[in-house]
């Protein structure tokens, strides 16, 4: 069970994450394409480790794969411009995870679509007899 601090840390560092990620890395490197999202922090209850869950928008999969790459390629520089935001004695270790969440969504929608149109399609086929 996390507790308060924790909690309150965790959204706290997913605001701050995005910010450096918005800002001070789209400066650093050019290789991250696409729309970022910060969609989630769980910050371990020793304040020690930080896993933050990304979800990346890109035109394909090569370019998201890329952009991931890259956002786990400067966890360190992320971690201290995070250190240089936060008033706190110690700056978690950062790992980043992909959230699934959107492309399940998105899964998830088509297909109740596809259950509609056949659904539609039934009834079609069922007024014409």
């Amino acid at each position: 069970m996390k507790s308060l601090r924790g909690e309150r840390l965790s959204s706290e560092y997913q605001k701050a994450v995005y910010e450096i990620i918005s800002t001070s890395l789209k400066n650093r490197t050019d290789r991250i394409r696409g729309l970022v999202s910060v969609t989630g922090a769980d910050v371990s209850p020793d304040l020690k480790n930080a896993k933050i869950y990304v979800s990346i928008l890109a035109k394909n999969k090569e370019e998201e794969q890329s952009s991931f790459e890259e956002l786990c390629a400067h966890a360190g520089f992320i971690r201290h411009e995070l250190a240089h935001m936060m008033r706190t004695r110690t700056v978690p270790e950062i790992r980043f995870y992909r959230d699934g969440s959107f492309e399940y969504g998105e899964k998830i929608d088509r297909i109740i679509k596809q259950l509609e149109e056949e659904e539609n399609r039934q009834n079609d086929e069922g007024d014409q007899k």
